[in-house]
């Protein structure tokens, strides 16, 4: 194996694939396959992933990359990068022989391993990538995702693209929320929650699931058939995590109580002894709403249940408190398919 090095990230693509393609026309040994042209390109000047490619077209059949493009001084070529250009492209008849459905697990695992964060606008593995703001892609999006999309979010790891709203959204995005968290409206509503949507818009960055369900007038504690009555916690650094949980169900009272690996999942679990349904926590955000360690935190949770996902919020000053109320928040949501414990 033979590795061409562009060092200072120098080379345009034309220039490092025709050093390629000389070395495979005039090199004994090259062309036959007894040795092996490698790359090894470097990002200081945007270009690492374009001379990679434009190497491997020119005969290069190895090519050094990091995951998340990690790398000295601009980094390297991204490993995410080139393995989905050869998974998009079908006209290039190569592959690389990655699961690619591990790249987000692994860009994770590589950014909190290494403390280095991914820049949200990052391809493939940044947190904006499969996220949509603007009105014309999120509805492009919501009809068929191809429109906006040459990538399945599915391919790379992740369940599916992210609609944000903002000032920039339209209707149908908006009505998609809506009917995300539980809220059915007539055309007639729907224009003037949208006006009033596009006022506070203008106010803020992104609105969040709380923001629209006020907009929507929802009485959630009205339709709340599962209410978290009383929560209590011991945990410590040598005390094994138990919960006591306390939940009204349609006007009755159930107490139940679990230990765990940690004081949320020792609530969750005596949670899950009340309400007998099967369900899977996939995603949950923590956010502070101000500053201080005395803040109200607000957590935002992903539920799946029966093949189909719920999306719940709660608030409080304790993160534990918080988290049970925005897995009650999912449960509430959950379609009538079977009684609760």
């Amino acid at each position: 194996i033979i590795n061409i090095p562009d060092t200072t990230g120098y080379c345009l693509p034309d220039e490092y694939g025709a050093k390629i393609r000389y070395l495979m026309e005039h090199v004994d040994g090259l062309a036959n396959g007894k040795a092996i042209l490698s790359t090894h390109c470097h990002n200081d000047l945007g270009m690492a992933t374009a001379n990679t490619l434009s190497g491997v077209l020119n005969g290069a059949r190895q090519v050094e990359v990091t995951i998340n493009g990690v790398g000295e001084r601009a980094g390297n070529t991204s490993l995410e990068e080139i393995a989905m250009i050869l998974k998009c492209h079908h006209n290039i008849p190569l592959e690389c022989g990655i699961n690619t459905q591990r790249i987000t697990a692994a860009s994770r695992l590589v950014s909190s391993l290494m403390s280095m964060p991914v820049q949200f606008n990052k391809a493939i593995v940044g947190r904006n990538a499969f996220a949509h703001s603007s009105g014309i892609h999120q509805d492009g999006v919501l009809k068929n995702t191809t429109t906006y999309e040459i990538i399945d979010p599915k391919d790379v790891g992740l369940d599916e693209s992210d609609i944000v709203l903002t000032a920039r959204s339209g209707r149908a995005a908006l009505k998609h929320r809506l009917n995300a968290l539980g809220v059915k409206v007539d055309i007639i509503a729907m224009n003037r929650i949208y006006e009033a949507f596009l006022k506070l818009a203008d106010k803020k960055r992104e609105l969040t699931d709380d923001d629209i369900l006020m907009l929507a007038g929802a009485d959630l504690s009205a339709k709340k058939h599962v209410k978290l009555e009383a929560l209590e916690v011991t945990s410590g650094k040598s005390v094994v995590p138990e919960a006591t949980i306390k939940l009204n169900v349609d006007g009755d009272l159930f107490t139940a109580q679990s230990i765990g690996n940690g004081p949320l999942d020792a609530s969750i679990k005596a949670l899950k002894k009340i309400i007998l349904r099967k369900m899977t926590l996939k995603e949950m955000t923590i956010q502070a709403l101000s500053k201080g360690s005395d803040d109200v935190c607000k957590v935002h949770m992903q539920v799946e249940n029966d093949g189909h996902l719920y999306y719940g919020f709660g608030s409080d000053t304790d993160i534990v408190t918080a988290s049970v109320e925005a897995y009650i928040d999912c449960i509430n949501k959950f379609k009538p398919q079977q009684e609760n414990g």
